[in-house]
C-alpha cells in the first residue's frame, strides 16, 4: 500500500491540507502530516492550531512514494525557503515519485526547476512563478508524476486525483461516495 507525506508550515492552508489528509484516509492508505516548523505543532493562515504526525527532521522520506505541498500564505514562503523541502521535492521528482501542489505551493515546485515543461496550475496571481511550466487554468492538472491544484476550492478534487494516482477510478468513486461529493 502506498503511502505519502504532506508538509505542514505555519501559515499553511488548512483546508488544503486537512482536505487531503482525510481523503487519503478514507481511500485507506497512509498519509502523514509533517511540520517543518521543528515542533509537532502547527498554526495555520487562520489561526487553527493542529499537531503533526512528525517533523521534517524526524520523518523517514524513502518510506513515502509520494510528497504534498499545501499552500496558504505565509506557509508556502516557508514551504520554499525549507532545505528539508526543497531536497525532497527534488528527490521524489527525479525519482518519479509523486509531487503535489495546491493554491500558491505549485511555485515551490516552479522555484525547485521542477515544472520545467510541464503542464500546471496555480492560485490567480502565481502563474509566473510556475518557472518552465505550461500554465492551465483547470482545478486540478495531472502531468505524470506531477499533479497542481488551484486553490481551496479545488482542494476535494486534488485529493481525489492523488487517490487516482495511487489507487483507481473505483476508488476514487467509492470515496466520492462516502463523501456525497458529485
Amino acid at each position: 500500500m502506498s503511502k505519502i507525506g504532506i508538509f505542514m508550515a505555519d501559515g499553511c492552508e488548512e483546508i488544503e491540507g486537512l482536505t487531503v489528509v482525510d481523503i487519503v484516509r478514507r481511500a485507506k492508505f497512509e498519509i502523514d502530516t509533517i511540520s517543518i516548523t521543528g515542533k509537532k505543532e502547527v498554526t495555520s493562515s487562520h489561526n487553527v492550531t493542529f499537531l503533526t504526525d512528525t517533523t521534517a527532521e524526524e520523518a523517514d522520506f524513502t518510506s513515502y512514494d509520494g510528497i504534498v505541498l499545501p499552500g496558504g500564505m505565509p506557509g508556502t514562503i516557508y514551504l520554499g525557503e525549507n532545505e528539508i523541502v526543497n531536497r525532497v521535492i527534488r528527490e521524489f521528482a527525479a525519482e518519479e515519485k509523486l509531487v503535489a501542489a495546491i493554491c500558491a505551493a505549485p511555485s515551490v515546485l516552479g522555484q525547485a526547476g521542477i515544472l520545467e515543461g510541464r503542464n500546471a496550475t496555480c492560485h490567480p496571481g502565481f502563474e509566473d512563478k510556475l518557472l518552465g511550466a505550461n500554465v492551465k487554468f483547470e482545478p486540478v492538472v495531472c502531468d505524470g508524476n506531477v499533479i497542481t491544484s488551484r486553490g481551496m476550492g479545488t482542494a476535494i478534487p486534488f485529493a481525489l486525483e492523488i487517490v487516482r494516482y495511487f489507487l483507481d477510478d473505483a476508488a476514487v468513486e467509492h470515496v466520492k461516495t462516502g463523501l456525497v461529493y458529485k
